[in-house]
């Protein structure tokens, strides 16, 4: 299976890298309690306490697992190389939709780094897929879950 490479900013990944830490330490003592609780009291082949912390362990495991290898192929992104004059991954894009005259600014992130309410959206995602390569005073017409809109790129920074 091939190593899907994913591109960060500094603050994804050192978020990532928090949380894999915390999930290593906290985590896993925290589960290791819980064993240790639910085998003293008694009989473990009847005891649901015992199986299901040794269920959470497991999911806990896979999550640290999966979690060490986005970080093992994760990219950092030089933000000053980020070329200003079109839409890409670390751009800062104010649109204007064309129907209604609303206007909105996002960061264009990468998948594992979107999130709406910060105003970060994945370039994966109908609207950072529309813009991506277009230059500022283009237009660009994008199929969304609500129909076609049509969005005028304002401003293009990093």
């Amino acid at each position: 299976m091939a190593k899907k490479v994913s591109y960060y900013t500094k603050e994804g990944l050192e978020k990532l890298k928090s949380e894999l830490a915390h999930l290593k330490s906290k985590g896993r003592a925290d589960i290791a309690r819980q064993i240790a609780e639910a085998r003293d009291k008694g009989d473990l082949s009847e005891n649901a306490e015992y199986d299901a912390a040794k269920d959470a362990q497991g999911l806990l495991e896979a999550k640290i697992a999966q979690l060490e290898e986005v970080v093992g192929n994760a990219r950092l992104l030089d933000e000053s190389k980020v070329d200003k004059d079109v839409v890409s991954i670390l751009s800062r894009v104010t649109i204007k939709n064309k129907k209604n005259g609303a206007t909105v600014t996002y960061l264009l992130v990468s998948e594992e780094e979107a999130d709406l309410k910060a105003g970060k959206i994945s370039t994966q995602s109908p609207i950072g897929k529309g813009l991506l390569g277009k230059k500022k005073g283009e237009s660009a017409l994008i199929k969304t879950p609500a129909g076609e809109i049509e969005f005028e790129i304002l401003e293009i920074s990093a």
